[in-house]
């Protein structure tokens, strides 16, 4: 029903209108009583043999949203209901940012692809946490991805990691730097080893002083170098943080189908979906053989089925993240994925 009716009319909007009004279409429809139960019953599955704990979290399944669908925590309940075993939210910034001028989504059908140029638009992290903190149903494992806002200079990006990370730590289950986003002017720059160190001891420290510390994961780009990616390995190690997320959206165009006109027109940003997925792969793989598997690695980049899934895990992946598969292959696809792993154990 997706694909042949819904699909063509949210794609003949701009992507921006066709994500706000399907989601508000959703959470209507989720309002009607009895709703919620049937779509949960359509969407979920309940395979008790992929329920795993990971980073001392019981999760139901492996299938996680990726962070940037859900930016400021308003569809959680809609998530769950979806079947996805996590969810994370964000980017989240200290302040409220309006992110990039619009038109800053772009899709490209012929490659099952979406580049964005967002620019971290969130509410700010107060806005943010105040929604967690007052959700009415919380099955669901929540992520909290944090950033620094534009105007932030890089020598001083650590208080915006420690804002959101003392905010938001009573409400989420754990956190993801970003440092990864090409949207950001000079965000990538906080990936290179003292800045990173930095930024990851600083958390690492005030976690230990919590009762019960929560996980942090680092979220990579997938365009760093062999010698990048040992450089991370190791200052995972040296802060002792939970794992890393591989990986984020890639600033490369190759191998497209979208002719080049097409993609040039679109302009600078993070290209996601099905043209990320070897590079996702391969990046989990050496990951996972050079650190021996001493983190945990959440994989991430063009997932869109069951197949993507398990290759991403096998080569790897404790958990899977998505979110460009879901824009292309619609509602079912965490139903589809979690009924392929089951049926391949």
């Amino acid at each position: 029903m997706y694909k042949r009716f819904l699909k063509p009319l949210f794609f003949s909007l701009d992507p921006e209108t066709a994500h706000h009004l399907t989601m508000s279409l959703f959470k209507l429809a989720l309002k009607i009583p009895g709703a919620k139960y049937f779509i949960s019953q359509t969407f979920t599955t309940r395979y008790s043999s992929q329920s795993k704990t990971i980073m001392g979290l019981q999760f139901k399944n492996p299938v996680g949203l990726a962070a940037g669908f859900d930016k400021n925590a308003t569809y959680i309940e809609e998530m769950a209901a979806l079947g996805f075993g996590f969810v994370e939210i964000g980017t989240v910034t200290p302040m409220p940012q309006p992110g990039n001028p619009q038109p800053r989504l772009f899709r490209l059908p012929a490659d099952n692809a979406l580049i964005n140029r967002m620019g971290f638009n969130n509410d700010g992290v107060d806005v943010v946490a105040y929604r967690l903190r007052h959700l009415k149903n919380r099955d669901i494992i929540i992520g909290g991805n944090i950033g620094k806002n534009k105007i932030t200079p890089n020598e001083e990006a650590v208080n915006d990691y420690e804002i959101c990370f003392k905010i938001l730590f009573d409400v989420v289950d754990f956190f993801v730097v970003n440092v990864s986003s090409p949207n950001t002017p000079g965000l990538r720059e906080l990936q290179e080893k003292e800045p990173l160190l930095n930024i990851l001891n600083h958390l690492q420290q005030l976690n230990s002083q919590k009762e019960k510390p929560k996980p942090i994961l680092l979220k990579i780009a997938p365009d760093l170098t062999l010698e990048q990616v040992d450089d991370i390995i190791s200052i995972i190690k040296e802060s002792k943080i939970a794992g890393v997320i591989a990986t984020n959206t890639t600033i490369e165009r190759n191998n497209l189908s979208t002719p080049s006109p097409a993609v040039e027109q679109c302009g600078a940003g993070g290209l996601s979906g099905k043209a990320l997925f070897k590079r996702a792969v391969d990046m989990v793989k050496y990951i996972s053989d050079k650190s021996q598997k001493q983190f945990v690695i959440i994989g991430v980049g063009g997932i869109s089925a069951g197949e993507d899934a398990k290759a991403m895990l096998d080569a790897g992946a404790d958990l899977v993240e998505l979110y460009t598969g879901l824009i292309y292959e619609g509602p079912g696809i965490v139903k589809s994925i979690t009924t392929y792993l089951n049926s391949t154990k």
